[in-house]
């Protein structure tokens, strides 16, 4: 009997070597050498608390290393960047999450402005990406990701820098809570109040003609995505919802680190296309 288990065994564990690979390919990875780790998204479908990320250039070990942090209003120009790891070298394996190995996301100082980009990187740990920052004043650069950190653990990180637009600043005023958004002649309704150090669901309905929509899209693996601004110092948090509508709504979990005003951007997609509505919160 031990010569048929054995050769079993190694059949099995052929097989199940196959499943792995063909479960973590991406096809638009680099060599393989740094193919990537899927891993899901390390606020996906549950609570978000504790401190906000993206405060610093610096954070785990991990340094961010733009080309430049100078930029031209309205003028497009190719964004380049490295991330150190903890040994100053450029990091070249990262994990796929939520089908992308970096979400870089752009807002200027007085939360307008709001971009979401994926940059693709080269052999050598280059970042790169098309990038137009529309008008004067001081822009953050947020780069959201998962690497490895020293000890092989899976790291989420998020580090920015400020980029200057040179030129006459004139800051927006934050709009005042309101709990609906116009988006592409659709009408996105909030659902559910942010608390501190308190989880809270918090849901997203999409109408349309102020009929419920029922065909939203999948968009990076997910029925919508939350990216959450702190007014003042800019902290960050990227939230993913339930996997699954909930009552025909994207439904997130978030429990909010401080008091103060946030910014809400939830991205969506329909008929092919992403759309976007933001809403600012008071937390008290």
């Amino acid at each position: 009997m031990k010569g048929p288990l054995v050769a079993g065994g190694l059949v099995l564990a052929l097989l199940l070597g196959f499943v792995i690979a063909r479960s973590t390919a991406d096809p638009a990875a680099p060599p393989a050498a740094t193919a990537p780790t899927v891993v899901p998204s390390h606020s996906h479908g549950g609570a978000v608390a504790g401190d906000l990320g993206g405060l610093s250039l610096s954070a785990g070990g991990f340094t961010l290393a733009p080309s430049t942090t100078t930029f031209g209003a309205g003028t497009g120009q190719q964004f380049t960047f490295r991330v150190l790891g903890p040994d100053g070298k450029a990091v070249t394996r990262f994990v796929l999450n939520h089908e992308k190995l970096m979400h870089l996301v752009v807002a200027r100082h007085d939360l307008s402005g709001f971009q979401h980009l994926h940059p693709q990187m080269a052999p050598d740990g280059t970042w790169s990406v098309p990038l137009t920052l529309p008008s004067p004043g001081i822009w953050r650069i947020y780069t959201d990701f998962v690497t490895f950190d020293p000890a092989g653990a899976q790291a989420p990180i998020t580090l920015a820098v400020d980029a200057t637009v040179a030129g006459d600043y004139r800051p927006l005023t934050l709009p005042e809570p309101v709990r609906t958004a116009e988006t592409s002649g659709m009408t996105v309704a909030l659902e559910g109040t942010p608390a501190v150090n308190a989880t809270q669901p918090l849901s997203l309905r999409v109408l349309a003609s102020g009929t419920p929509v029922t065909d939203l899209e999948r968009y990076l693996g997910a029925y919508g995505h939350l990216v959450v601004l702190r007014d003042g110092d800019l902290g960050y948090l990227h939230v993913h919802p339930e996997d699954q509508l909930v009552g025909g709504a994207v439904k997130f979990w978030l429990s909010a680190p401080s008091v103060g005003r946030y910014r809400l951007y939830f991205e969506f997609q329909r008929g092919g296309q992403v759309h976007r509505a933001e809403f600012t919160v008071d937390v008290r």
